[in-house]
């Protein structure tokens, strides 16, 4: 019978992994550019085609990119428009009218918003990536080494049932 793995059991496979730390931290990083970038709807879609066209690993790819989640849209998404239009040199905030909220109003009132929700994106993406790959990449490897291949709990053990 089958068993769902344990947070755990996956956690000692991803810092286990058959690469080095450095690809383990690179893919990691790789998901957080990804999770940063305006590109909302596609960000699973961008994962998978690294992993395919990068042989990176899936599981670090998609933690990277899910630590932008239901929880952190809305501080992310802020974040996102207040670094583009400190850039661009704004100083006005995003307004909505309710009252019309037809295909062709929303479009009006969203587009003054893209260029600098675009470039704030872009920045966070870049920084992001450029922090998390020195942290995964120490988090890693000081793993690795207090905890030298420890054989990997397979769920069907009977310790696991």
């Amino acid at each position: 019978m089958a068993t769902i793995p344990s947070f755990r059991s996956l956690l000692k496979q991803v810092l286990h992994l058959q690469e080095s730390p450095q690809r383990t931290a690179l893919a990691f990083a790789i998901g957080v550019f990804i999770g940063f970038s305006p590109a909302y709807g596609l960000h699973t879609v961008m994962v998978l085609f690294c992993t395919w066209a990068l042989r990176l690993n899936l599981l670090a790819l998609m933690v990277g990119a899910f630590l932008n989640n239901p929880w952190t849209v809305v501080p992310i998404l802020g974040a996102t428009y207040w670094v583009g239009a400190l850039l661009l040199g704004r100083s006005d905030s995003p307004s909505f009218d309710w009252n019309d909220v037809s295909f062709s109003a929303i479009y009006e009132q969203v587009m003054p918003y893209a260029i600098p929700f675009f470039l704030g994106g872009c920045v966070l993406s870049l920084l992001g990536a450029a922090v998390a790959y020195p942290l995964a990449y120490y988090f890693v490897a000081r793993y690795r080494q207090s905890h030298p291949l420890d054989p990997i709990i397979h769920n069907d053990s009977p310790r696991n049932l």
